[in-house]
């Protein structure tokens, strides 16, 4: 049996996966407010895809819902956007060896403030598994970039407790046509085998074939024409590196890919990647701005206070 669901306003639990069939309890619901399936800490497995950057949620009815082992442990965002509450949601309700998968928009990754101190608490949970970043145009009606969160409640028992895998998915894909693109089977494999060879599990070429390994083989073994193929994970710039919690703690608790994975040599800056370093400077650049304002105000009142006596 697996348990799975969890959605803006449809949860399906009790899954069961027949040769002749699917079965499903459907209910109509807000999934902030409501958890019509008793969720927190039940589910093996969580797929999701939630709107971004949701506003307006009254946090009023959900103070009853925060704290350790309830749907939002690690607190409410004090600003008001909903990416954080959709987060939590995914990660509270896993049980002990549960795995997530969602799509989140890029600046989750990165979000600063109250955000990042839930961020902070989640990352020090040994729970966050993987990270991706896609590129534009891989939605029917939206052009946005966005980010691939993995979560594995089950990951700090092993090897992988204290790191984090990030890949840059972003400069792979097929042009369908202008306004739209995808990723081929042989695409799709070879990013899940990376995660595989991350995570010391045997490569699967099942979707992909020999496509999918020949790639593999040419970025992951030590030697691609040796008869004795055995591809082990490595650092790629540009494609994928596997970070300890502390470079995650120097870099802010960043989730951000392109914080970690770089530029392959020989590899331009392109206009896109510019874009989003020039958007983190201007973040820290405005938090630096607050901070010496804040300590500008200080200075001159107790300068004041001192001229007064």
């Amino acid at each position: 049996m697996v348990r799975s669901g969890l959605g803006a306003t449809v949860a399906l639990s009790r899954m069961n996966l027949a040769v002749h069939g699917l079965e499903g309890d459907i209910r109509e619901a807000n999934s902030y407010y409501e958890d019509e399936h008793d969720s927190t800490g039940n589910f093996d497995f969580v797929l999701a895809n939630p709107p971004f950057n949701v506003n307006a949620v009254d946090k009023d009815r959900l103070k009853d819902a925060v704290g350790k082992n309830r749907r939002y442990p690690f607190g409410l965002p004090r600003t008001d956007n909903g990416n954080y509450l959709w987060i939590q949601l995914f990660y509270s309700a896993l049980n002990k060896k549960g795995r997530a998968g969602f799509v989140m928009a890029n600046s989750a990754s990165d979000a600063r403030s109250s955000e990042q101190e839930i961020r902070k608490q989640l990352i020090e949970s040994h729970d966050v598994d993987v990270m991706v970043a896609v590129g534009p145009n891989l939605f029917y009606t939206v052009t946005l970039p966005c980010t691939l969160w993995f979560f594995d409640k089950g990951k700090g028992k092993t090897p992988r407790a204290d790191t984090v895998l990030f890949i840059d998915a972003r400069h792979i894909y097929r042009q369908i046509d202008r306004a739209h693109r995808d990723w081929t089977e042989s695409q799709i494999s070879f990013l899940a085998n990376i995660v595989r060879l991350y995570r010391d599990e045997k490569p699967d070429f099942t979707l992909g074939g020999e496509e999918a390994k020949a790639k593999l083989l040419e970025v992951f073994a030590p030697n691609p024409k040796s008869a004795i193929q055995n591809p082990k994970f490595r650092d790629v710039p540009g494609l994928c590196k596997v970070a300890s919690l502390n470079e995650i703690e120097a870099q802010g608790w960043s989730l951000n890919p392109g914080r970690y994975v770089g530029v392959a040599p020989g590899e331009a800056v392109s206009d896109e990647d510019f874009k989003e370093q020039l958007e983190t400077m201007n973040e820290e650049l405005e938090t630096f701005n607050a901070a010496a304002r804040e300590l500008e105000a200080t200075i001159a009142s107790n300068v004041a206070e001192i001229l007064e006596t």
